[in-house]
């Protein structure tokens, strides 16, 4: 499974914008795609889903009993 870090800045640069850029059409603060990017674990998730519904994601909360089913 790719990292969110890794599937936000390969997504960013096929879409050819800056961090900058990219948090302007996201509608987040700059730091928050910096953190993302970086691979930073202590995240908003509602700011995450932001950025993740520029490229058609969301993430949300997982029972871990579901899995195991």
């Amino acid at each position: 499974m790719k990292r969110l870090a890794d599937f936000v800045k390969e997504r960013r640069k096929e879409v050819k914008l800056t961090q900058e850029e990219f948090a302007d059409r996201a509608g987040v603060a700059l730091t928050v795609i910096r953190k993302i990017e970086q691979g930073k674990t202590n995240l908003n998730l509602d700011k995450v889903n932001l950025v993740l519904r520029m490229f058609g994601h969301e993430l949300a909360p997982v029972n871990s009993k579901e899995l195991s089913e």
